[in-house]
């Protein structure tokens, strides 16, 4: 028994219909993200009204999303995204669906291509979304998701609308041009269409032979990079030594989520070495090309100082403040790795670092400079108390019930 995703627009509806007419079974599950008012409860309706015309089983969930895309630190279509996988996830658990059906078409896929493209995602992200997948949440990686209709045209959609005759409702977001799938779906493509009628067909099968380019890639990439990468750091010297290295470089730097600017800029470094020499020494998770001797931990100067309740924190520059009775062990000096994360002060959501630097437009250099402070009583090691001579996090600002002061100031 399956779950299929329906939110009620004409391609989840023709989804649900052909499963239906399948006679396999399934259920239907419903989201309604509360972000279009009466709109959005129109959509809940007319998923309800016809799971109970056809006698199908009909989850359905309401959600606070701008609520949890703020607690998050995250867009509204992002949380949009990781709530519905997440419920979707929920119910396969809790009920034994053996995979969730989503409908994803052919234009879907061929903005993602547009979409990635433009952001510089690599080969990978070419290839578009594939039929068979897995759920894209961490706690429920296992469960399939598969997208029946990702050969399917929308003039194929909108025909089979008229035929079967399908309730559906539009959304009238489609319609304006502010989201970049938007713009490409309504300014892009039809001028594509203009120039071959047929170009998301031929688009498609240009993806499935990028697909192809990419697993004899990966398999390249699995069978080097054992030999240059320990998991923290990468031997440029023996990386150089592998014709395609810069492919295998990529790989390792995308993966510990450094951007494609930077990854360029490391990748560089790399090549050119430094002081114009052959770069010999090593690649930090976070893309620092560092050689062993210089490796040693940053510093930082610490100062604790009694503190006057309802006084302003107003700090000389370069130095931070945090409440000292909000630590829980050591403050520690460090450099940041990939996963480190911090809630900047006057910020309710976490903000993973890089996302950090990058909202700051910091350099390389910058990054490399980049001195974190860490408490060591904290159980998520990648949770960072400051970066030191910018914020600190939004749990250990001081308050009016501050008694204690730990003054902070990078050393060297």
């Amino acid at each position: 028994m399956v779950l299929v995703a329906v939110s009620g627009g004409r391609d989840s509806m023709v989804l649900a219909e052909k499963v239906r007419r399948s006679d396999g079974p399934f259920a239907v599950a419903h989201c309604n993200f509360r972000l279009r008012g009466a709109d959005s409860d129109a959509d809940e309706a007319l998923v309800r009204d016809w799971a109970a015309h056809h006698g199908v089983t009909c989850h359905i969930r309401a959600f606070d999303t701008e609520a949890f895309a703020a607690a998050e630190g995250i867009s509204i279509e992002m949380a949009a995204r990781r709530l519905r996988y997440r419920w979707f996830g929920q119910l396969c658990r809790e009920h034994g669906y053996e995979a969730v059906l989503v409908a994803h078409h052919a234009g879907d896929n061929a903005e993602t291509f547009f979409l990635n493209l433009l952001r510089g995602s690599g080969v990978k992200g070419l290839c578009g979304m594939q039929e068979e997948g897995f759920l894209p949440d961490p706690d429920y990686a296992d469960i399939p998701l598969r997208r029946p209709l990702l050969h399917t045209t929308r003039a194929e959609i909108d025909a089979l609308v008229a035929e079967w005759g399908l309730p559906y409702r539009e959304d009238k977001t489609n319609a304006e041009n502010t989201a970049k799938r938007n713009k490409l779906r309504n300014q892009v493509f039809p001028l594509l269409r203009e120039i071959n009628p047929s170009f998301e067909e031929t688009l498609l099968a240009d993806m499935d032979r990028l697909h192809l380019v990419e697993r004899i890639a990966d398999g390249f990439f699995r069978e080097h990079v054992g030999l240059v990468w320990d998991g923290r750091r990468v031997d440029t010297t023996l990386l150089q030594t592998i014709p395609g290295w810069e492919y295998i470089l990529y790989r390792i730097l995308e993966g510990e989520g450094m951007a494609p600017a930077l990854i360029a800029q490391a990748t560089d470094i790399v090549r050119s070495g430094l002081s114009g020499r052959r770069a010999g020494g090593f690649v930090s998770a976070s893309g620092r090309l560092v050689r062993e001797e210089a490796a040693e931990a940053p510093e930082i100067l610490v100062s604790e100082e009694t503190w006057e309740p309802g006084r302003t924190p107003v700090m000389p520059e370069g130095v931070l403040a945090v409440d000292a009775d909000k630590v829980h062990g050591d403050l520690v000096a460090d450099r940041w790795v990939a996963g480190d994360w911090i809630r900047p002060l006057g910020m309710r959501g976490r903000k993973k670092l890089q996302d950090w630097f990058k909202d700051r437009h910091f350099s390389l250099v910058d990054k490399q400079r980049a001195v974190v402070v860490r408490d060591s009583g904290l159980s998520d090691a990648h949770h960072v108390v400051a970066v030191a001579g910018h914020t600190i996090d939004e749990a250990y600002k001081i308050t009016a019930d501050t008694r204690r002061i730990f003054k902070i100031m990078r050393h060297g």
